[in-house]
């Protein structure tokens, strides 16, 4: 019996290949995986549910209106740059880093690409000082920190010959500082270019009183977590609101905090979600 050509033996054999390959990697080994899974790990194979289709204790969610308005009688989550927030087909960072400091103001009148009405780019620190001037509100404490404006966006100037400029305060808003090193200081004017000048972040003298995570969003964008700092600084508006005892909101904290991992590793953490399920049910 004549034997096949040596090229067409080893395309078979290739066949051959792919298809047990297919067989063991396609069908058997995750059928073997989910198996094993949904019996020593159902809950978490299943996506860490909370109370049927209340969401996940893995993945964070917003506690807003329609409107976007924190709802005051719920501890609020962290910020999230995932898509419009915590949504799992998204999950990244901003991408902006320390040097982010420089606003890019809206234009009255003008378009962006799309044609939508031109919007202008927050700088990484406008963000934070505007969260944590929010925050501040919401709480009923001061949202001041460093190296942000009394009206919450980056104190940050740009120093040219004769003159400063306040480039993330837009005109006719009137600049935190009045001079700088003996130079007057100008309100930004939206459109103008002020690349050419030094660059100068301003620290002023606040004190931070609103937590780091109030204010940044994680790596993922979906930490369910808060920490148990910014938790207790929640807490007396959750109780007001609830008008339940500050004590009994304090205690369903501890019951929701996680250690660190390993007994070594991070910092204690509240889940968000669990701990407004449990508010819902006291």
């Amino acid at each position: 019996m004549e034997r096949l050509p040596s090229w067409l033996r080893q395309h078979l054999a290739a066949l051959r290949a792919v298809a047990v390959l297919t067989v063991l990697l396609g069908l058997v080994y995750p059928l073997a995986a989910t198996g094993v899974a949904q019996a020593l790990f159902d809950h978490q194979a299943n996506g860490s549910l909370v109370e049927g289709d209340r969401g996940s204790s893995l993945i964070g969610q917003s506690f807003t209106d329609a409107d976007g308005n924190p709802v005051k009688k719920y501890f609020q989550s962290r910020p999230s740059a995932a898509g419009d927030g915590y949504d799992p087909t998204s999950t990244s960072a901003s991408n902006l880093g320390p040097e982010d400091i420089v606003d890019t103001l809206p234009v009255l009148g003008a378009k962006d690409d799309e044609g939508d009405p031109d919007e202008g780019r927050q700088s990484l620190l406008t963000q934070v000082c505007a969260r944590s001037k929010a925050a501040g509100e919401l709480e009923g404490v001061s949202g001041a920190r460093p190296f942000c404006t009394p009206d919450g966006v980056g104190a940050v100037l740009k120093v040219f010959p004769g003159r400063a400029v306040s480039v993330n305060q837009a005109c006719p808003a009137t600049p935190f500082i009045p001079s700088y090193q003996g130079l007057p200081v100008e309100c930004g004017k939206p459109g103008e270019d002020y690349a050419a000048g030094r660059t100068v972040p301003v620290r002023g003298d606040a004190t931070a009183v609103v937590p780091a995570d109030a204010v940044t969003a994680s790596g993922s964008g979906l930490d369910p977590h808060i920490s148990l700092a910014y938790a207790e600084l929640q807490a007396p508006r959750v109780a007001k609101e609830r008008a339940i005892a500050l004590d009994q909101v304090k205690a369903l904290i501890r019951e929701h905090t996680s250690g660190r991992a390993l007994g070594f590793m991070g910092e204690p953490a509240v889940n968000v979600l669990e701990l407004n399920l449990a508010l819902d049910r006291s």
